[in-house]
């Protein structure tokens, strides 16, 4: 078995969540010894096509003609589209028929959660199997680093003990910045920070307006990866991800890893693995979240919380994720050659 990874793109994708999941699929894929190619000009048995547009179909619609079965990744949905970039509601109709054709001409579906499985069964046109894998977490990445911490704590002058209450993604209505914004007025004795960028010309007006009136406690940071973000984690005294649709959220994945306490909008992405003081903190509203973040920087977090959001990040390691689309792989060939 060999496996084609499609990703149109790539270069454009690589700081977004599926910039992410190309990284984690790879590993996954190595861990579980399936041999794959990102190559659509090399032999293979299998496609995984991980993104949507144009490229994507022709390059499903090639798979069809010769026989070869299609696995649509389910990245996105029609719910998490809305409110993002500036411009949104023109291009959303254009975005949901591309959705629409890619998921129904596939002969298998993966996407991250129950939530998204859900949603995206309920999809018309949908017919084929839909499974719900995680997108994982390079879980060593995120074991304790104290110069990762160091070095994130040089670089944004960030005093050792100050209080530090992080959000990271794109700067986004739906990503909940404006809240994020709006409970960092209620503190302006903490320090919060925003990692994520995104170029002027696409960030909606809602956001624009935000930003023009963001409280002076608040750092955009703009992107960081590896060792700095990691630190950034491991430094703050809170995650605070206040975003109001995902279709897992890979950089909750990445706090729960760190062992961070994290605070979170309680959204339909994140039930049932995710549980309101058990391995996390679910609120609705600003003041549930300024309330929670409050009693987390004076008290601390409950170390058994902290464990229950680390075992959840370990469920989803990329070598038991590996073995996870190995499964399914297995099952979409064993059930023949594509559909007509």
């Amino acid at each position: 078995m060999k496996v084609f990874l499609y990703f149109e793109n790539r270069k454009a994708i690589q700081s977004s969540g599926i910039g992410h999941a190309e990284n984690h699929q790879m590993i996954a894929l190595r861990d579980a010894k399936v041999p794959f190619t990102l190559n659509p000009f090399d032999k293979f048995d299998l496609a995984h096509i991980n993104t949507v547009w144009l490229k994507s179909h022709v390059v499903l619609r090639q798979c069809r003609r010769k026989g070869i079965p299609v696995i649509v990744h389910g990245h996105s949905t029609h719910e998490d589209f809305r409110r993002s970039f500036f411009g949104w509601q023109l291009a959303e109709p254009y975005v949901d028929r591309a959705l629409d054709y890619m998921y129904g001409h596939a002969d298998c579906i993966i996407t991250p959660t129950p939530y998204s499985k859900g949603l995206i069964e309920r999809y018309k046109g949908v017919n084929c199997p839909v499974y719900a894998i995680s997108n994982g977490i390079d879980l060593p990445s995120y074991a304790p680093d104290e110069e990762a911490k160091k070095a994130f704590r040089e670089k944004y002058g960030v005093k050792e003990g100050e209080k530090l209450v992080i959000g990271v993604g794109f700067p986004f209505e739906r990503k909940g910045l404006d809240d994020f914004f709006r409970v960092a007025k209620k503190m302006p004795d903490v320090k919060f920070m925003w990692f994520g960028s995104l170029m002027r010309v696409a960030i909606s007006l809602p956001i624009k307006r935000a930003l023009r009136h963001k409280p002076s406690n608040v750092v955009m940071a703009g992107y960081a990866k590896g060792r700095l973000i990691r630190g950034a984690y491991q430094a703050a005294s809170v995650f605070f991800f206040p975003s109001r649709e995902e279709t897992e959220g890979i950089v909750v994945l990445e706090a729960l890893a760190s062992r961070t306490p994290s605070v979170l909008r309680d959204i339909g992405a994140y039930k049932p693995w995710l549980k309101d003081g058990i391995n996390c903190h679910l609120r609705s509203d600003v003041e549930g979240f300024a309330k929670a973040i409050r009693e987390l920087l004076e008290r601390g977090e409950d170390p058994r919380i902290l464990e229950a959001g680390y075992q959840v990040a370990a469920e989803r390691d990329l070598p038991k994720i590996g073995e996870r689309l190995k499964a399914v792989y297995e099952k979409v060939l064993a059930s023949g050659k594509a559909s007509k």
